[in-house]
Order: C-alpha cells, then structure tokens, then sequence
C-alpha cells in the first residue's frame, strides 16, 4: 500500500463514515496550492468550502496565531479578555453593525441568528409565545445540527433525524411572489436566505431579487437574515454577497474565512435592537471569543483589504466563466457564478459524470469536488494570480475534454 492508501485505510476503518472524500491524502498547503503525502502538487479549486479565501498558511495570519498562542489561548467568557473587545470594536466597525456576538462553527452562528430572530419577535415585534416562524429558502444549506436540517429540503440531510424542529416555513428559492405570500402570515418574525445557495450548486438568484425581498421584509417588520458563511468575506467579488444590491441585513451571519480557515470562528452581526434581546446566561460558548480567534479573524480581515481580494475576485471570476464558457464539450452544459464562486452543470457522457471528472482533474493536478452528483463547483483562494488561474484553466479543460 502507499502512504495514502495507508492513511485512507485508517479513516476508513476508525472514522465515522459520515464524508465520501476524493482519494487525495493532503499533507500540506500554501497559497492556492496543495501538496499529497507523495509530494505531488494540486491547485485547490475547493478552498476548504471557501474557508481559505486567504490561501492556505497566510504567514500574517499564521504569525497572528503563533503571537497570541503564546500568552492565552481560552479564558471562557466568564471573565474578560484583553483581545476580545479590541476585536468586536473591529470587527462590527468592518462591516457596519451595532454589536457581535461571536461563536465557532458557520452551524453554531445560524443557530445563533435563530435564537436572536424568536427572541426579538417576543420582545420586540410582539409575537404570541412559541408562535414566531421563520421563512427558508428549499435548496438551502445552513449546517447539519437538528433544527437546521428540520429546514432544509434535501433528504439526505434529514431523513432519518426526526422530529424535527417546528417553526419553518419553507418556500422556493429566487421567487419573490412565494416570499410576498409567506409574509403575509403575522408571526412571521425573520427570513432567512443565502444570497447565492452555495451547496446547492452555486444557484445565483436573479439580479434585483435580494434588494426586493429586503424591501418586502422591512414593510412586513420581519427581519431579513443573511447566511453569508460561505459567500462573504470577498468570495463573490464584493466584501458581502448582499453588497452586489446594496442590501444591509438586519442580521449578518459569518464563518469559514472569517479566521482564513486556520481555526473555527464565526460571528453574527446585528444592531443593539435587535442583539441586547438576549440577556446574560441565555446564549453563549466556551470557545466562542477566545483570544486565539479574536487575534486570527482580525490578522484575516485585515489580509481581505490590504490584499484587495474582493477586487480580485470579481476580475478573475470574469475570466473563469468566460474560458470555461469556451470548451467545446457536451459535458458542459452551463457555466454559473459570482466572483470566485463558480460551478459547471455536468451532463453525463458515456457513463461519465461530475465525480469521474473531479478525478480526472485531482490526476492532473486540480482538487475540485461534486456537489448532488452533477455540479462541480470551483472556488479557488483568493489569493491566486491571473497567471496560476489561466493555468488552472487549461487544467480543467484538458480533463473535461478528456471524456
């Protein structure tokens, strides 16, 4: 056995088997690259979900860890830090909102925002009890805990998990009439909406749909919630995918390349209405603010502007569709994205589908993956030249071409 086999072996044997990964054994990374534990090279078109908007192993966020893992790592929110509040004044100042309240994992921040929206519609809106709903999109993907899957539409994420979370209603995503109809409900308290659905294929509404479905929340008093975990932080071409329609969510939820994918951290950004809802002792986490992800998400942001990764992003995302929209191949049957948020809609030729290409690619030296077995997205790190890009390119094209 090689290396990887040994080492996939060993997942496969004491791992939950809960990830069908591609049969690539990473050791290493740097910038928009990768390495096996062979030594073989690969550009990451995958970007760990967008979590390495910075390239892998920043020196300057990794300098930022190494500095403060130093002196303190955790000191639990029981008592303060001389960290925390440097970063939430940052950090809210960033993106302009009142207050933060920081968490983890992307999951943990959209079970956060839940919270905020029942408690806000009980206090602020006035809501009967236990009575608040809240308006999802179908396709969407928010995380795996059981209330986020008791919204979702896909069945491999919750069949099998019941019962299920009541509460949500769920109507079709990019449909403004089906949200003008569910808004009509009075205790409906907060939508909630990924501005572009990621993991469902990168599905990009239409142009003019966030900004109207904002302007239909504010006349209903609902609070429009946007799931920005892996579209924010420059992915799209701007700071925030709502920015393309100058849409200020009432509530902002981040994660992944919030800490450049070094550590977990995630945050949820809303105004002092909507976040001193919540009292002491009713929502919180040990890890959620600790020295350690305060010093890193500041070193991350920091990297977004001075970088102009956000600029970057929309030029070169350009460039990706328009040579992608050029292969002469049936397998490609559409090109979509914002920025460097990108995916083909794979037709199957000859037996041959998403996966074979993703493996044909890895061989050739791109790591991309399917998402629901005929999309292939492509979100490489920011980070990358026009250059490395082109390269990238041709890669992609001599694998589907392959077929």
């Amino acid at each position: 056995m090689t290396k990887s086999e040994q080492i996939m072996e060993l997942e496969h044997h004491y791992g939950a088997h809960n990830y069908h990964p591609l049969p690539v054994v990473l050791s290493k990374g740097e910038g928009p690259f990768v390495w096996d534990v062979e030594g073989k090279k690969y550009f990451d078109f995958l970007s760990a979900y967008s979590a390495v908007n910075q390239g892998h192993c920043h020196p300057k966020i990794i300098n930022a860890l190494i500095e403060q893992a130093k002196t303190m790592t955790l000191t639990s929110r029981a008592f303060y830090n001389d960290c925390l509040g440097p970063y939430e004044k940052f950090v809210t100042e960033y993106f302009g909102f009142d207050k933060v309240l920081p968490m983890n994992t992307g999951a943990e921040a959209d079970e956060t925002a839940l919270k905020l929206i029942r408690k806000w519609a009980y206090m602020k809106k006035g809501i009967a009890e236990n009575q608040a709903k809240i308006i999802v999109c179908n396709d969407n993907f928010h995380g795996r805990t059981i209330s986020i899957i008791s919204m979702s539409t896909d069945p491999d994420a919750y069949t099998g998990f019941g019962p299920y979370t009541p509460g949500f209603i769920k109507i079709p995503y990019n449909n403004i009439p089906a949200l003008e109809s569910a808004l009509a409900d009075p205790n409906v308290a907060g939508f909630l909406v990924e501005p572009i659905q990621g993991e469902a294929g990168v599905y990009v509404p239409e142009e003019g749909y966030l900004k109207k479905a904002y302007d239909l929340c504010k006349a209903k008093n609902v609070l429009f919630v946007a799931d920005e975990v892996q579209t924010g932080i420059a992915r799209t071409g701007k700071l925030l995918a709502c920015d393309h329609e100058g849409v200020h969510p009432d509530i902002l939820i981040l994660g992944k390349a919030l800490s450049g994918g070094v550590i977990p951290v995630s945050a949820v950004l809303a105004s002092d209405e909507i976040m001193l809802c919540i009292k002491p002792g009713e929502h919180g986490s040990t890890f959620g603010g600790n020295p350690l992800a305060a010093k890193v998400a500041i070193a991350a942001l920091e990297v977004v502007k001075e970088e102009k990764l956000a600029e970057k992003a929309e030029y070169l995302g350009n460039i990706f569709r328009d040579e992608i929209r050029k292969i002469d191949s049936e397998m490609i049957e559409l090109v979509r994205g914002k920025g460097l948020l990108n995916a083909i809609i794979i037709k199957p030729k000859n037996g041959k589908e998403a996966w074979d290409v993703c493996l044909k690619m890895a061989e050739n030296g791109l790591l991309a993956k399917p998402t629901h077995g005929h999309i292939i997205r492509f979100a490489p790190p920011l980070v990358i030249t026009e250059t490395q890009l082109r390269e990238a390119i041709g890669i992609i094209k001599k694998s589907i071409l392959a077929f």
